[in-house]
C-alpha cells in the first residue's frame, strides 16, 4: 500500500510540474520575448513606450520624481532605468550592454518637454562608451539620434563614470 502512496503522489508531482510548466508558458511565451531594440530613435521610442514601456522601469536609485536638474536637459528631472542599468548600478563596474536610462526633461515649472535617452549597444560607438543618444519631442519625435556631438561632447566630462553624470557607476 506505501508504495502505491508513492506512485499516486509521484504522479501527481509529475502533473502538477507539467501544469506549472504549461501556466508559465502563457503567461510568458518564449515567440513573444521582446529582443532589444536597433540603435534608431525609432526601434528605441517603440521598444520604451510599447513594448517594455520606461515609466514601469525603477527610478535612479536615491533619485526621486522632478529632482533638480541643470541644463540642456531641464530644470527638472525624473530618471528611468531598465533592470539591466539597475543591476549595472548596483555592481559599480560601469554600465552593461543593454542598459537603457529614460529622462523626463520638465521647466521649472513641471512641463514636461523632452525625454532623452541613453542605450548601450556594444559595438556601437566604441570611442564614446557605445552610447547611443536619442532625444524626443512631447509628441514622441525624435529631435537628435545617434553619435550626437553635442550629447558627446558633454558626457565625455564624465568618461571615468561611463559617461554618466546622474549618479555614480563604476
Amino acid at each position: 500500500m506505501k508504495g502505491v502512496k508513492v506512485s499516486v503522489l509521484t504522479v501527481m508531482f509529475i502533473l502538477g510540474v507539467g501544469i506549472a510548466a504549461d501556466a508559465i508558458h502563457e503567461i510568458i511565451p518564449s515567440e513573444t520575448q521582446i529582443t532589444m531594440p536597433g540603435p534608431t530613435a525609432e526601434k528605441v521610442n517603440e521598444y520604451i513606450v510599447k513594448y517594455d514601456p520606461y515609466r514601469a522601469w525603477s527610478l535612479w536609485p536615491k533619485k526621486g520624481r522632478l529632482y533638480k536638474g541643470t541644463e540642456p536637459h531641464g530644470a527638472l528631472l525624473t530618471t528611468f532605468i531598465n533592470d539591466t542599468a539597475y543591476l549595472s548600478i548596483r555592481k559599480k563596474k560601469g554600465m552593461y550592454d543593454g542598459s537603457i536610462i529614460v529622462k523626463e526633461n520638465y521647466t521649472a515649472d513641471k512641463k514636461f518637454v523632452a525625454l532623452s535617452v541613453m542605450y548601450k549597444v556594444k559595438g556601437y560607438n566604441p570611442s564614446a562608451g557605445d552610447w547611443f543618444w536619442a532625444q524626443y519631442d512631447p509628441d514622441g519625435k525624435a529631435i537628435a539620434e545617434g553619435r550626437v556631438k553635442k550629447c558627446i561632447d558633454c558626457h565625455s566630462k564624465k568618461k571615468g563614470n561611463d559617461y554618466i553624470f546622474t549618479g555614480e557607476v563604476k
